[in-house]
């Protein structure tokens, strides 16, 4: 991550997962809400989802470790140099870590909604596992930095620790919707203050280049964060709304005999689930 692009592609990542969450936290939210929106909120569709969710992080944390591993300048697998006696690319070690906790996070989460050998919970115990994880190697990733380069990350932080724990949290209370839009909010903020580091440590070559000790740009930083985090709240907010009034529309002009019909489906698909 020792650059713009290392902070972009992260950054896109979690974006990209913080709406996705959004929207489908939402949109099963809303189809609960209203009795006549069984189809919407079936179990078998929601364990797909997450199946095909977890298939996707899986995949990415594969070809994460990968990329860590088999850069032109990465550590090829050697983790101590015998010859020079020292730890070899150990911060390229860090990043495959961070992303085989999410492999792991994902595997349980296709074993739990696939064989039901597992507790259901499970999913959410492993994933707040890796957000934890991720946040204690960053914690101690940035020894002998700047101080606007610790500042930076130290934010990020508040992010990862406060994703973790509303995750465990979701453990105890699952289906609870203001956990889970907590949890979109503050993965947004994450992807979108990873893109944000990039822009302050490695400012494309249009842009100039922050003062690493003017106390100044560490106040513009922090109230920089907040507005972030504010940007990330009323995105959540919108996308429950949109989807909320979407799904209200959906229902009203849906004749009562299809939702009737629609209804016996899925009771069906449910059954056959179950068996």
């Amino acid at each position: 991550m020792g650059n713009f692009k290392g902070h972009a592609l992260p950054g896109s990542f979690f974006l990209i997962v913080g709406l996705w969450w959004s929207v489908k936290f939402s949109l099963w939210h809303a189809s609960r809400r209203n009795k006549n929106a069984c189809h919407l909120a079936s179990k078998i569709t929601y364990r797909r989802l997450e199946v095909i969710e977890a298939s996707v992080i899986l995949l990415f944390a594969l070809v994460g470790m990968l990329a860590e591993q088999f850069v032109p300048d990465g550590p090829q697998l050697k983790l101590y140099n015998y010859e020079d006696k020292h730890w070899d690319h150990l911060m390229n070690w860090q990043h495959a870590t961070m992303y085989l906790f999410f492999g792991i996070s994902a595997a349980v989460s296709i074993t739990v909604h696939t064989t039901g050998v597992m507790p259901i919970a499970f999913d959410r115990l492993l994933l707040a596992i890796a957000v934890f994880v991720e946040g204690f190697l960053f914690y101690y990733h940035l020894h002998g930095r700047l101080m606007l380069d610790v500042h930076v990350h130290q934010l990020l932080l508040f992010a990862i620790f406060g994703g973790a724990l509303t995750i465990f949290l979701e453990v105890f209370f699952r289906g609870n919707i203001l956990l889970e839009l907590l949890r979109c909010s503050l993965c947004l903020l994450q992807g979108s203050w990873f893109w944000q580091i990039g822009f302050v440590l490695y400012p494309p070559s249009s842009f100039p280049e922050w003062d690493s000790m003017d106390h100044n740009n560490m106040m513009f930083i922090t109230m920089c964060y907040c507005w972030h985090y504010a940007f990330a709240l009323l995105t959540v907010a919108a996308i429950f709304t949109i989807i909320s009034w979407l799904v209200q529309t959906k229902l009203k002009k849906t004749p009562q005999l299809e939702m009737g019909l629609l209804k016996t489906k899925e009771r069906e698909e449910e059954s056959e689930e179950d068996l």
